[in-house]
């Protein structure tokens, strides 16, 4: 695919007023949250309540690209359609997770690297086949008092971001690049903002240095927030002013647009924190679109009420399109709460 396609696709991805739906849980994951809800983690489940979303009336006027697992790539939903498909008749764009998880980091203790850069050209390929049009790597970065993160491992995963970032655009594909802050701790917000500078500043130092084509990339991003366990942490208006005061020193102009992760939030906050980020970009004038790209912050209340039974499907759908509606309007700055 030419350099401008890709581009196209990128700047779609965050198109004005939409975000894009994390349902990219390994088999792993989604059973653990399953297990919570007493739902067997068995293949057919697992299709089952995600055709349940992708199905849900008008999702396409809020969510623009779908990031998916392998196995959910290549599945057909319940009459034999692919799900991509699926998505496609609906105008949302397929992507897929291709990192392999985080491991320890040979040298650092309690730091991790994410692996899955063997075989990956292939499995590229293959995906682009399938049918997938972006794809995406997550790095992990911990905060753990003035030693955590160490430099080696924020530079060991910004090379391996960048890596994955020229094979996917190598292969037609617009790379999102994920290094995510870790919320728990006890850190402040301003420590959080240090370690997300660093971090962004090394993962685009190393873009560059790879020739990655910006304007056909995006960056998904942790907000700049106080720690999980921090007793007094803070608000929406702070967050967001030091969210897109660290994110213009080191982001560059030319990346078409910034999808936010919700990073174990709950709905209500990382909503709220959504909306005062998006009204702090547009006063100060920032150059790429804010939009969002979340899991459990759209996930957690329609899988609650599904909890694995067909009766409550309707019922799961509405609790998803709440959840839309609301988070689209955070998405424009429109948002006044639940």
């Amino acid at each position: 695919m030419d350099h401008r396609s890709l581009a196209g696709i990128a700047n779609a991805l965050v198109a004005p007023g939409k975000g894009i739906l994390a349902a990219d849980e390994s088999t792993r994951t989604i059973g653990s949250r399953f297990a919570a809800l007493r739902i067997e983690n068995t293949e057919e489940n697992r299709r089952d309540y995600r055709v349940m979303l992708f199905t849900t009336d008008r999702i396409e006027d809020y969510i623009s690209g779908v990031i998916l697992y392998d196995e959910t790539l290549r599945q057909n939903d319940a009459d034999g359609t692919p799900i991509v498909e699926l998505l496609s008749e609906r105008g949302i764009a397929s992507g897929i997770k291709v990192d392999s998880g985080a491991e320890p980091l040979a040298g650092a203790p309690g730091e991790v690297v994410t692996e899955g850069l063997d075989g990956l050209r292939q499995r590229l390929s293959e995906y682009r086949d399938i049918g997938a049009r972006f794809a995406k790597w997550r790095a992990v970065i911990a905060i753990d008092g003035v030693d955590i993160p160490s430099q080696y491992c924020i530079d060991t995963n910004a090379h391996a971001l960048a890596r994955y970032a020229a094979l996917a655009q190598e292969a037609g594909l617009v790379p999102i690049v994920e290094p995510e802050v870790m919320l728990d701790g006890v850190h402040d917000i301003d420590r959080c903002g240090e370690v997300t500078e660093i971090a962004l500043r090394a993962v685009f130092e190393q873009l560059c240095e790879q020739r990655i084509a910006l304007d056909a990339t995006l960056l998904k991003a942790s907000m700049v927030v106080s720690g999980r366990d921090t007793a007094d942490r803070a608000g929406a208006n702070e967050v967001a002013l030091k969210t897109v005061e660290r994110l213009s020193r080191v982001v560059p102009a030319e990346l078409p647009g910034i999808a936010f992760l919700s990073g174990g939030q709950s709905d209500e906050e990382s909503t709220a924190n959504l909306n005062a980020i998006v009204l702090r970009g547009r006063k100060v004038g920032a150059p790429w679109e804010l939009s969002f790209s979340f899991a459990r912050g759209l996930q957690s209340a329609p899988l609650a009420v599904w909890a694995g039974c067909d009766a409550n499907i309707e019922d799961a759908q509405r609790a998803f399109q709440n959840r839309l509606f609301l988070t689209g309007a955070a998405r424009r700055g429109e948002y006044g709460g639940s």
